[in-house]
């Protein structure tokens, strides 16, 4: 998938992206990066993480001015971070269950550190979409929650990145592999109407 955009071209309750884990473990500690390009700031998902036990296992959604994460079905706002509409935007998400504190960083600016489901843990097979959120594990898809636009170079470790390691994924140099989600590796299948092609431009500066 190097070189390569998913587009999600309309609302829908079906179109998504299932992607295949690369391990299957319980995560104490989490980190989600991917671009995204949309032209609609209403309040949409472009990864969610389901298990058995949580539909909302790990999931972000972006939109209406604000970003907010969900771990095991309970959720945290994060105010203030660039939402920019028609340009890409480059977010990691990190989540450490030792210290509950949780983070974003869009286009190499970090927010608050906030507290989420401290001593926790995201136990059973991880159900992983792109374009979606899952109401029930690996289902219950709404348009309403749906993204609606372009995600590119997805990657998800069982680690929290070093500050300097988030900035290099933000400027597109060095970034190491995930070692749950490998964009550059990526196991997936499409569902409903989902476009994979090449990028059109540079993304990175």
């Amino acid at each position: 998938m190097q070189g390569k955009v998913i587009i999600f071209p309309e609302e829908s309750d079906t179109a998504h992206v299932k992607v295949t884990p690369m391990v299957e473990k319980i995560f104490f500690t989490v980190t989600v990066c991917l671009r995204f390009f949309s032209d609609y700031n209403k309040e949409q998902a472009p990864f969610s993480l389901s298990v058995p036990s949580h539909a909302d296992g790990f999931v972000f959604f972006r939109g209406d001015g604000r970003y907010r994460l969900y771990i095991n079905d309970r959720g945290v706002f994060f105010y203030g971070l660039p939402t920019t509409v028609n340009q890409w935007n480059s977010v990691c998400v990190t989540w450490d269950s030792g210290t509950g504190l949780a983070q974003f960083w869009v286009n190499g600016v970090p927010s608050a550190r906030k507290a989420i489901q401290a001593g926790n843990s995201v136990a059973g097979a991880p159900s992983i979409m792109l374009g979606q959120d899952q109401d029930t594990y690996a289902g219950g898809l709404d348009r309403y929650d749906a993204f609606y636009g372009h995600v590119t170079d997805v990657h998800m470790w069982d680690s929290v990145l070093s500050p300097e390691e988030i900035k290099k994924y933000m400027q597109c140099v060095g970034t190491r592999p995930g070692n749950v989600v490998d964009w550059n590796n990526l196991e997936y299948t499409k569902h409903g109407y989902v476009v994979v092609e090449p990028k059109q431009t540079e993304i990175c500066p």
